[in-house]
């Protein structure tokens, strides 16, 4: 974790975690209960605190942040009201924040961001104050967040065990209180897998739905940005900032209309078609649920039921979908390694994948998008020719590994294993539809694991709306990790 811009050299004691959300913070920023300045210091000292257990940032703003955050308070006792005023929060590794490079996981150097990205231009619209930008694993290609330019990323529910990835540090600085909410990325399940591994609420939205600017396309459309938080009125909170209000939607037809999410957080969702899916697509490694998974997936299908909701055993008629996402995923990795200033510094398995996007990309890849429209045809049909609503299948096959289960593999058996433990997130990549990891329970031995909500285009508010009903019904939110793992280590120097 950079520390050139961080506060606190005292060497007093960070403070403890905080569970508080987004709209709690606001409440007590509006209500003058708390300043932003005491919100922003001492996220600033959790974070230092926690480098040695969790180690969720790779950059913190601290001078910065704290400026911002005084800044804010005289904003709010002049009466300015905004969604977020004040409010503390964090973004992922590959998203530009100006004046902080956007290294994505990688080892090296290069020039600092001159301007922020779309989704930070509007949280600082919003009033929110960027606390940092979170560790991610290198290009964001895996489902764990280590690698030798930031060490390992550890899940704060048991710090032996990975949080997930590539929105590993993200997910971990949520979880372990350090930030009330923060932005991640999916590509392949991204926001979902690490949301799943330590019992957050992960939104990845409708593909357009949350401006990538200044890129067009991330990852050959696989990718979009989208929150990671505690509650669903958190989640939905940060993706109505993130977004956008619908007067911007004017001048881009490629994106889709504005959502009210957390309209939808407050409404209930009516009675539902609901198809559990326990089977993968084809991933060519046999996978299936962990009995823990298992267990804690069925469970929430079962309250789903007692909720009034129909609930079915069925299965989305996937065919062969990763002739979709091979190359497509293969391809985005050639084109976001080559932009590193020096390819020599990347993971030898990123090297041999960008090799492979290399020989995949230009017309493979544009026969593989051209699927697209007979896959969401296909797949579709369990909405408009089934009957059903919503498809719920576990968020992952596994609980989360032990951080360096990856280590020392080849790029074939890290695929392998990855896919294995990850195969039901990344064909809603492919459709660039919308899907909500919950919360489904914890192990026997306090691992986390996640239930994932899929729907078709355009149905965020309806997953939102029963997102929302889940949680008042099982309450995730009162579980938290273990106080022994969000704290300790040496606070950050001047």
């Amino acid at each position: 974790m950079s520390t050139s811009d961080t506060t606190d050299g005292s060497g007093t004691a960070a403070p403890a975690a905080d569970f508080h959300g987004l709209t709690a913070y606001v409440q007590q920023l509006r209500d003058g209960h708390t300043t932003s300045e005491s919100l922003v210091a001492s996220t600033i000292e959790r974070i230092a605190a926690s480098r040695d257990t969790v180690n969720a940032f790779r950059w913190v703003r601290g001078k910065k942040a704290l400026a911002e955050a005084r800044d804010a308070d005289r904003r709010l006792a002049a009466g300015e009201r905004l969604p977020l005023l004040g409010v503390p929060v964090a973004v992922k590794d590959d998203t530009d924040v100006a004046g902080l490079p956007t290294l994505f996981g990688c080892r090296g150097e290069i020039a600092p961001a001159t301007a922020d990205a779309e989704s930070v231009r509007l949280l600082r619209a919003a009033g929110a104050v960027i606390v940092g930008k979170t560790n991610s694993c290198e290009l964001g290609q895996w489902p764990f967040t280590e690698g030798p330019a930031f060490g390992a990323t550890r899940n704060p529910w048991s710090t032996e065990h990975t949080p997930g990835g590539s929105s590993g540090g993200s997910a971990a600085a949520v979880a372990a209180g350090l930030v009330p909410a923060a932005l991640g990325s999916d590509g392949a399940g991204s926001i979902r897998i690490p949301a799943a591994w330590t019992h957050l609420v992960g939104i990845k939205p409708q593909r357009g739905r949350v401006s990538l600017h200044p890129y067009t396309d991330a990852f050959q459309g696989l990718a979009v940005n989208g929150p990671l938080a505690r509650t669903v009125a958190d989640a939905a909170l940060l993706l109505d900032v993130v977004q956008g209000p619908r007067s911007l939607r004017g001048h881009d037809p490629h994106r889709p209309e504005a959502v009210d999410a957390s309209a939808a957080a407050r409404r209930d969702p009516g009675r539902l078609r609901i198809a559990l899916a326990w089977r993968p697509p084809l991933t060519l490694t046999r996978a299936t649920p962990h009995p823990e998974v298992r267990r804690a997936v069925t469970a929430l299908a079962e309250a789903l039921a007692r909720l009034g909701h129909e609930v079915e055993e069925a299965r989305p008629r996937y065919g062969l979908i990763g002739l979709g996402f091979l190359p497509r995923a293969a391809a985005g990795i050639a084109e976001a390694g080559a932009l590193h200033p020096d390819p020599a510094l990347l993971d030898p398995r990123t090297r041999s994948t960008m090799r492979s996007g290399r020989v995949l990309g230009g017309r493979v890849v544009r026969a593989a998008r051209a699927r697209e429209r007979s896959q969401h045809t296909r797949i579709g049909e369990i909405f408009e020719g089934r009957g059903f609503d919503v498809v719920l299948s576990p968020t992952t096959a596994t609980p989360p590994p032990r951080v360096g289960t990856f280590d020392g593999l080849g790029t074939w058996r890290t695929n392998a294993t990855m896919a294995a433990a990850c195969p039901y997130a990344w064909p809603w990549n492919v459709l660039g539809w919308p899907a909500v990891n919950v919360p489904a329970g914890l192990t026997a031995g306090g691992l986390p694991v996640g239930a994932q909500l899929l729907g078709p285009a355009g149905s965020e508010e309806k997953l939102i709306s029963l997102a929302a009903q889940l949680e008042a019904d099982r309450r995730w939110y009162e579980r938290r990790p273990p106080a022994s793992t969000v704290s300790g280590g040496a606070p950050a120097e001047e």
